[in-house]
């Protein structure tokens, strides 16, 4: 199977890393958490303006009609800068989910509008503040509400970035039966996605600080054990990739097979990332556990994501089951369930 990206795909990801590498930097880190924000108003206007939140939207519902694969490149980007915006959970899931199920609803018609959702892996909502609508859940069926509508608890997360609240409601507008399931993937592989990002910017972080710090009279990026472990890290993140890309490119196939492939994606992923930034501390010494570093938010955006879109154990499960009721070998690499799905 040929996953080479398209031209097209790669000029979304180039604009996305562009828009993200201007817009979302260390001091706007800080700033951000000084203030107490997650979310900048002027830099959610860039991001609606290149048309991110519109990429997978069928075009009855004013969107791109894209597919997973391209969204998860725009996942990866806004992963490298820990983007603090709603964009991966409310275009790459929510959106989608209210448009197959409403499509004429209000909040898909303002390409501006954040949506949030409340999945049955999550305990918690992202965002749920600060969103035009809340795709609730209830014994399988789905609900939207405004957050107006529904009574907000905000819980603490690790990512000083996530802003996660538990929503109470007694009434909703029903919108019927939901594939949560499909909601499930998309936000495993979303996830992973971002994990490739946070691994290789904490590894750049790192190769960059150990080119400039200065041990016994040269570079510490001269060590062995220095490039060792560095590149033992990056290696966690090249066999990831693929299999992030190939997990969201069969995602529409929706058997027990691609179910594997975006678990396999999200753990191999999430501990990519795990790796990639405990390194980047290690290289850092002993100012890389202080505040003043950085790496840090991209640990604590990692491990967030960890818990998010179903636990590692729950991911392990999926890959048993195809594992253990399914043939394998190197001709079941890219197996599917029927021929025709």
């Amino acid at each position: 199977m040929d996953f080479t990206l398209t031209e097209e795909q790669r000029m979304f990801a180039d604009t996305a890393r562009a828009l993200f590498a201007d817009t979302v930097t260390p001091d706007h880190w800080r700033r951000m958490m000084a203030a107490g924000e997650t979310r900048d108003p002027a830099r959610w206007a860039a991001i609606v303006e290149s048309g991110f939140t519109q990429i997978l939207l069928p075009e009855d519902a004013g969107g791109l009609a894209l597919a997973e694969i391209d969204f998860a490149l725009i996942a990866e980007a806004a992963g490298y800068v820990a983007l603090p915006d709603p964009l991966v959970e409310s275009a790459g899931i929510a959106a989608p989910m209210l448009a197959s199920l409403a499509p004429d609803h209000a909040a898909l018609a303002d390409p501006a509008a954040s949506i949030a959702i409340q999945h049955p892996a999550n305990p918690l909502v992202a965002d749920a503040d600060s969103a035009a609508a809340i795709v609730l859940h209830r014994d399988g069926q789905a609900f939207v509400a405004t957050p107006d509508q529904v009574r907000l608890v905000r819980r603490e997360s690790i990512d000083p970035f996530r802003s996660v609240f538990a929503v109470e409601w007694d009434e909703a507008t029903p919108l019927g039966s939901a594939d949560w399931d499909l909601a499930l993937d998309r936000g495993a592989v979303f996830a992973a996605a971002q994990g490739l990002g946070l691994a290789q910017r904490a590894i750049d972080m790192a190769v960059a600080y150990a080119k400039e710090r200065q041990q016994f009279g040269k570079p510490i990026g001269t060590y062995q054990s220095v490039k060792h472990m560095l590149a033992s890290a990056q290696v966690g993140i090249e066999f990831a990739r693929p299999v992030v890309h190939a997990a969201a490119a069969q995602i529409g196939h929706r058997d027990v097979f691609s179910r594997a492939r975006v678990s396999h994606a999200k753990i191999v992923a999430l501990e990519a990332a795990d790796q990639a930034a405990r390194a980047s501390i290690q290289v850092h010494g002993a100012m890389g556990y202080s505040w003043e570093v950085d790496v840090h938010l991209l640990l604590k955006r990692a491990l967030a994501l960890t818990g998010q879109w179903g636990t590692p154990a729950v991911h392990r499960a999926r890959i048993g089951e195809r594992l253990f009721t399914r043939p394998t070998g190197p001709d079941t690499t890219f197996a599917r369930e029927y021929d025709h799905a």
